[in-house]
């Protein structure tokens, strides 16, 4: 499975369980890698683009 398939499907289960649970956890998934700059997001993005 390529990353982007991979990132589409993700974002998709969350934005289902944001509509099922009112709490956002993309936005607590953003706020997390603002603040952290975890490895592996530099990593997807990295692949992303030089794909």
């Amino acid at each position: 499975m390529k990353n982007n398939t991979k990132i589409l499907l993700y974002l998709s289960l969350l934005a289902l369980l944001d509509m099922i649970i009112p709490i956002p956890f993309t936005a607590l998934l953003l706020i997390y890698v603002i603040f952290e700059k975890p490895a592996w997001f530099r990593n997807v993005v990295t692949e992303i683009y030089n794909s």
